[in-house]
């Protein structure tokens, strides 16, 4: 028996409807209907009835429902206590950071050091994947993502900001307005899909949007020499995240605002997380940018 296997369990008896349970815990139906009949076959016996047109619990299922209720409630306890202890001695949150977080992340850093003077972050980059395995491993306290992404079992994905985009285009090829049809000539410089699924997910589906298919670019390399390429006349156009291009100065290169924007998110451990204190430098910065 494992303690997911409680979770998902607890969750449709609660629901009383697998797809729901699947959307709250954030999984496919299906792994949540897998783990329920490993759990049943274990047990020996059924704990739900099912037909097309309700599910609900069997005697066995309300009779298992306050004994694995129990077993959750002593891991939130054992976890809080562990979190508590560690709280106590260790002062160091380990987060996992994306590109182009730009001067937001040291704004977070200096509300963080007044939120919570006694601690102290410890970046680390690595790519999404290993982001959610590291903070589902509790060897990082907290990640930062863009957009939807798949989630291990025991995080959350909280949102936080939206992370606005801008085009980055020769100065000497700048168009008279900045709208993404008046760049279908020109190639597109975009980051592989499996390098971030969801930034390029947004910008091809804007240009089929705007009436074309970008002409795609050379593979990419570093930004910084996509930036240089341009500043020295070559034809072609990226999207970078706006914070990001607020710290580069490029005089050759025009950064334009489009309407596009991602989702940042902070994932941290849904239960007896450390991160309270990041999460509320997220929030007071992303209302700072709002104020007017």
């Amino acid at each position: 028996m494992e303690l997911r296997q409680l979770r998902y369990f607890v969750t449709v008896a609660e629901e009383l409807h697998f797809a729901r349970a699947a959307e709250r815990l954030m999984i496919v139906q299906s792994a949540v209907s897998q783990q329920i009949g490993r759990l049943e076959r274990e047990l020996g016996v059924a704990l739900f009835d099912r037909t097309p047109r309700r599910v609900r619990l069997t005697d066995a299922g309300a009779a298992f429902l306050p004994a694995a209720r129990r077993v959750l409630d002593a891991e939130r306890d054992a976890l809080a206590t562990a979190a508590g202890f560690v709280a106590g001695r260790e002062s160091v949150l380990r987060v996992g950071t994306s590109r182009g977080l730009g001067d937001r992340l040291e704004r977070i850093l200096e509300e963080l050091g007044r939120l919570a003077p006694d601690t102290r972050a410890e970046l680390v980059s690595a790519a999404t994947q290993e982001r959610l395995r590291r903070v589902a491993d509790r060897e990082w306290d907290a990640a930062f993502v863009r957009g939807t992404v798949e989630l291990p079992d025991g995080l959350r994905q909280v949102p936080v900001w939206q992370d606005r985009l801008v085009v980055a285009v020769s100065a000497r090829r700048r168009p008279a307005v900045a709208d993404l049809a008046g760049f279908a000539g020109l190639p597109l410089y975009l980051t592989p899909r499996r390098t971030n699924p969801p930034l390029v997910d947004l910008v091809l589906r804007a240009c089929r949007d705007a009436g074309f298919d970008p002409r795609p670019g050379p593979p990419a390399g570093a930004l910084e020499d996509t930036l240089a390429a341009f500043g020295a006349g070559a034809p072609g156009w990226t999207v970078m995240y706006a914070a990001a291009a607020r710290q580069m100065h490029h005089p050759r290169v025009a950064f334009l605002p489009v309407p596009l924007a991602l989702t940042t998110s902070l994932v941290v451990p849904a239960t007896g997380d450390r991160a309270g204190s990041l999460l509320a430098a997220c929030r007071r910065v992303a209302a700072d940018d709002l104020d007017p």
